[in-house]
């Protein structure tokens, strides 16, 4: 490093004249040589420190990816995504440096819940998904591409046995994909858990994490069982709802809530049960074989049977049965009432100074936010920009209910019957939500409508992904807090305990034949085959979307 240096200052001494008596003079002008002499040892240094980098940014850059797997088992789907990444350099260091020629994912309906009754058929629900990310990863790198399964919102309602059953199931067929799998990575996360990942998906593709925790942007997700919000706040909360995630030498309080039976496709599932209720006895009294109900979140002109139901002994003799028709009257105002009422069910067990979604504390909501899922469905739907999104959107709301069902189905002839149905109760139910219950001004400029950042799906997977990565470097929750909410359950390092001890929530059963809003733009498009075999699995899934 130093040898071009020490020739270079011989020979100047060289061009130095013979000692004289004015050699004092000539040796001070030799040492006022010297600084430039160390300017040009320093920017040598520097080029080659320089070079070094950029070598090391080459280097990383066309090394071959490595790769892991997510498996996203919602309520009304399962999706795998096989994500390519590389280490990262720079200021990025601290996290993954995602290469998304190589990354790619694809879904299978139905989700997990919908095995309750065969658990068996969960694993073969599978197999597929986890054919497509052997076929994307290397066969190489497949001892050293963890799989992992991690199931949200439909398994938490199912009864805990029966959900075990099901991720047992799931293991039959991840012990033998050849990727390297252990039996504790095929869990229900807890709704909190899911909302976390879901804020560093975001603030990954923001290029905020890892920052100033005030620089970053909360989340609200809108997904088909539930809601969850999540964002950093100063306020003290309650120890169920606060939860610390550290990265590196960075700490960031967060305030994390999932909201079961409040996401988009179950609260309309709510809302018809909801409406068809009060008029029940007084049909009982009269012994009235059929009755109608007023439906404000369905547009005029629409008319259908909904399906038989049941009434109580106690309500009516045994065997007596009715169908409940529902008259719809498109209503906005009556629809995001009726919504309201569902988004406050359970206010009077709150034991909080405030409740603002039921019995749950939210405290007041800082900063910027971004909302996805159904909330971004919705406002591509109906055309809307994300900045002025909630005003508009109720406008336009308000538009579409009260239009006329014929009209609107020749308008929207490509859509289903069953998603067109949805839109005037989602926006009604988004007004509910945002500006009623979590008291967003109707004209908030801090809220984006997103599915994507720069080209980043704002995806909770690809939070967990960047979280297990970087696990040695970061401190995901504080397992007693999460533990202190029956809701919220996790357990870190074991098998996973269930919880929800309720009845399983069967999404075949619908009122209208409405279909799931969480669409996704296509990313690959890869022929997969109805059938084949994973070790000694056989399996066959008639229905799957390569996204």
């Amino acid at each position: 490093m130093r040898r071009p240096n020490a020739r270079g200052e011989p020979k100047e001494q060289t061009l130095a004249p013979a000692p004289s008596p004015a050699a004092p003079m000539k040796m001070g002008g030799a040492q006022r040589r010297q600084p430039g002499s160390r300017r040009r040892v320093a920017v040598a240094l520097a080029l080659l420190a320089a070079s070094a980098l950029a070598l090391l940014l080459l280097s990383s850059r066309f090394a071959p990816p490595r790769y892991g797997v997510i498996i996203d088992a919602g309520s009304t789907g399962s999706r795998v995504h096989v994500i390519a990444y590389r280490a990262g350099a720079g200021r990025g260091a601290a996290f993954p440096q995602l290469d998304w020629a190589h990354t790619a994912s694809l879904k299978a309906n139905p989700g997990l819940s919908s095995f309750a009754a065969d658990p068996r058929g969960a694993g073969l629900s599978l197999a597929p998904l986890v054919d497509f990310a052997r076929r994307r990863v290397p066969r190489e790198r497949w001892v050293d591409t963890e799989v992992r399964l991690m199931a949200t919102a439909g398994l938490r309602l199912l009864d805990s046995a029966v959900a075990e059953s099901v991720l047992e199931s799931c293991r039959d067929v991840l012990r033998q994909s050849g990727f390297l799998f252990q039996d504790q990575w095929a869990t229900v996360i807890s709704g909190a858990e899911e909302g976390i990942y879901a804020w560093v998906a975001a603030n990954y593709a923001l290029g905020t994490l890892g920052g100033d925790p005030h620089g970053t942007t909360g989340i609200i997700e809108l997904g088909g069982a539930s809601v969850q919000v999540t964002f950093v706040t100063d306020e003290p909360l309650p120890s169920k709802f606060s939860h610390v995630l550290k990265f590196g030498d960075v700490s960031y309080n967060l305030y994390s809530h999932s909201f079961l039976q409040l996401g988009l496709n179950v609260a309309y599932e709510s809302l018809h049960d909801l409406l068809s209720s009060p008029g029940l006895k007084s049909m009982a009294t009269h012994l009235i074989s059929q009755t109608k109900y007023k439906d404000p979140c369905t547009p005029r002109g629409f008319t259908r049977m909904a399906e038989s139901a049941k009434l109580p002994i106690s309500v009516l003799e045994p065997k007596v049965e009715y169908r409940p028709f529902a008259h719809a009257v498109g209503n906005f105002s009556e629809c995001r009432s009726a919504a309201l009422t569902l988004l406050q069910k359970g206010k009077e067990g709150c034991t909080y100074h405030e409740c603002r979604l039921g019995a749950a504390f939210v405290p007041e909501l800082e900063g910027k936010f971004l909302a996805t899922e159904n909330f971004y469905h919705t406002s591509k739907f109906f055309g809307l920009h994300s900045k002025s999104f909630i005003s508009d959107l109720m406008v336009a709301g308000e538009k579409f209910c009260h239009g006329d069902w014929s009209k609107i189905k020749k308008k929207y002839s490509s859509f289903d019957e069953g998603e067109l149905l949805l839109f005037c109760f989602s926006s009604a139910y988004i007004i509910a939500l945002l500006h009623d219950t979590l008291k967003m001004p109707l004209d908030h400029k801090r809220i984006d409508v997103v599915n994507q950042i720069h080209g980043v799906p704002v995806d909770w997977a690809l939070g967990a992904f960047i979280v297990q990565t970087t696990l040695n470097r970061t401190d995901v929750l504080h397992p007693e807090v999460e533990k202190a909410s029956a809701e919220d359950d996790l357990r870190h390092g074991e098998r996973p305990v269930h919880h929800n001890q309720g009845q399983p929530m069967s999404f075949v059963r619908q009122r209208w034949q409405w279909v799931d809003l969480l669409h996704h733009s296509t990313s690959d498009r890869d022929d997969v085959g109805c059938g084949g075999m994973i070790g000694s699995v056989p399996y066959f899934v008639p229905k799957l979307l390569v996204m």
